[in-house]
């Protein structure tokens, strides 16, 4: 099994400072549109298939790869991934939470396995050395903040109060 977890403040020194409903919407409609917060040409799809009171699957194409997931929200606070189909089994969550001093904090952390896969082997060591690299999950984190700011500049995200 992978186990990653990363967490990056919200608003750190020198960025222009997002409110929780701001970073709300943009993980709400990150993971109802992945292309919009993934780098240009990686998610070539991403629809919303089935819609209900407490989640809704989405199937996108990332990375070449087709996937379908469940995705609850929990309203200002957190999404859920549960991954149906594709190559990994399991879930990814991203938090929104304040520390012990009141700032807002990103935390991403996933437990999944790759499909028809061993577990401990070559690729989900690969794969786990990804997930906790350079490019992993905080550079996500992080990506995730940019496109928030540049899409709240651009009045282009939907937010409540």
């Amino acid at each position: 099994m992978i186990y990653s977890t990363a967490t990056v403040p919200v608003n750190p020194d020198g960025e222009i400072p997002l409110t929780r409903a701001q970073i709300w919407a943009g993980l709400e409609l990150k993971a109802r549109d992945a292309r919009l917060f993934l780098p240009p040409r990686l998610c070539t799809r991403s629809d919303v298939i089935e819609e209900s009171a407490t989640h809704f699957v989405r199937e996108a194409t990332i990375g070449g790869t087709d996937l379908r997931e469940l995705i609850t929200l929990e309203p200002d606070s957190k999404v859920t991934f549960f991954q149906a189909t594709g190559p990994r089994e399991g879930v990814i969550v991203n938090e929104l939470y304040e520390d012990d001093h009141g700032a807002l904090q990103l935390r991403f952390y996933c437990y999944i396995g790759l499909r028809g896969k061993q577990p401990g082997g070559v690729e989900e060591l690969a794969e786990q050395a990804q997930f906790d690299g350079d490019m992993g999950y905080k550079a996500a984190l992080l990506s995730t903040l940019k496109h928030t700011r540049e899409l709240t500049a651009e009045g282009r995200l939907r937010q409540s109060a």
